[in-house]
């Protein structure tokens, strides 16, 4: 990894407030920088010496008057974000203006071949600043000289698989896939304008992302919302076991049922919940009754998240969750059993976990190129 210039302070601010805007003139760099124009002036010839940021035209003003108007330059760099998803790994190359530079899609078996493809088709003149990689996993809070890992074993084989394509000498950083999920919907999805939710994920697996005055809740232990850890059944008669909860509303248990419930009038039974919750689309009785289920499932545990959390919003995603058709059912038990809650549906979908990455890893690409400010004023 090609190191970042040491820039002075003001250097810094520009750089940083530049990725933000992706294109401004001198003018509005002093603006949103909050620094003298004069200053601002040497800050540029400062980046644009280091190629850092770079002239791309002019534009006019209402007086008639053009201004030069700068991106960020070539030695800006690019970063990378790995969505090593359940089926899928999903991979994104960003500049640090947050551009779309390259995106590769294939199996989770075969993660390293998707972030090779993704790594090829970067220009080659980036340096790569940092790497974000999302995990169906509790990422524990990094410490120095801990290694990069998951904080337990559900995402190590593949993560091991997948780091073998990774370039050496970038820095690697791991976050929970609901949580970059979360980050999405807040910047992108169904959750712009509000500072305060919980992204509820229902899939394969359930969890929660918990968004606080704009800012992901991650815990001491990096493990808030993992709501497979509440303690399930609560019975007389059955003691609860590890993650009994995810085994119950996950998608296995739902095509579980499905069979259990299936006669023989009713056709094949589904063998995937994308067919189950297409079925029900169509109005066969067997797969409403069934998806009906599911939805009184899933509102008794966005009640459990209301009761502590009370965030107002709760975001239904995952592939079983974000289908709109679980809503009025889920709605229903939430206002049966809590306080007003509004409930929607994502509008990011199975993208939303690369994307809440992508943005997390220009964030720190950023602050890869603009922490060393202050050691030249």
């Amino acid at each position: 990894m090609a190191k970042a210039p040491r820039l002075t302070e003001s250097a810094s601010a520009v750089f940083a407030v530049l990725a933000g805007a992706g294109t401004a003139t001198r003018p509005r760099l002093a603006s949103l920088a909050g620094l003298s124009k004069p200053t601002v002036s040497t800050a540029v010839a400062e980046l644009e010496s280091a190629r850092l940021a770079a002239h791309s035209g002019t534009a006019s003003s209402g007086t008639g008057r053009t201004a030069a108007v700068y991106r960020l330059g070539p030695a800006a760099g690019a970063v990378l974000a790995v969505d090593l998803g359940p089926a899928l790994t999903r991979v994104r190359g960003c500049a640090l203006d947050g551009t779309l530079l390259a995106q590769a899609t294939g199996p989770r078996e075969e993660a390293a071949d998707v972030v090779r493809e993704a790594l090829t088709a970067l220009p080659a003149d980036a340096p790569l600043r940092t790497i974000v990689v999302a995990v169906g996993d509790v990422t524990a809070p990094e410490r120095e000289g801990a290694e990069v890992r998951p904080a337990t074993a559900k995402a190590g084989p593949v993560f091991d698989a997948m780091a073998v394509a990774l370039p050496p000498g970038v820095p690697v950083h791991l976050e929970n896939n609901v949580n970059c999920a979360a980050l999405a919907e807040l910047h992108e999805g169904a959750a712009r304008g509000r500072h305060t939710f919980g992204y509820l994920r229902i899939g394969v697996g359930i969890g929660l992302g918990i968004v606080v005055g704009g800012q992901v809740l991650r815990g001491a232990n990096g493990a808030a919302g993992e709501l497979a850890r509440l303690p399930y059944p609560w019975d007389d008669d059955r003691e609860p076991h590890h993650e009994a909860l995810e085994e119950y509303i996950g998608a296995r248990s739902l095509l579980r049922r499905a069979a259990e419930a299936w006669q023989d009038a009713d056709g094949p039974c589904p063998s995937t919940a994308d067919r189950l919750f297409a079925l029900a689309g169509e109005g066969l009785a067997a797969a409403r009754a069934v998806v009906g289920r599911h939805a009184i499932d899933v509102g008794r545990l966005a009640a459990a998240v209301t009761a502590v959390l009370d965030p107002g919003l709760i975001v239904l995603g995952g592939s079983t969750g974000a289908d709109p058709q679980l809503l009025p059912g889920v709605r229903a038990e939430l206002a049966r059993l809590s306080w007003p809650t509004e409930v929607v549906s994502s509008t990011i979908g199975d993208l939303g976990t690369v994307v809440g990455a992508a943005r997390l890893a220009v964030a720190r690409g950023v602050q890869t190129v603009t922490e060393a400010a202050g050691t030249k004023d």
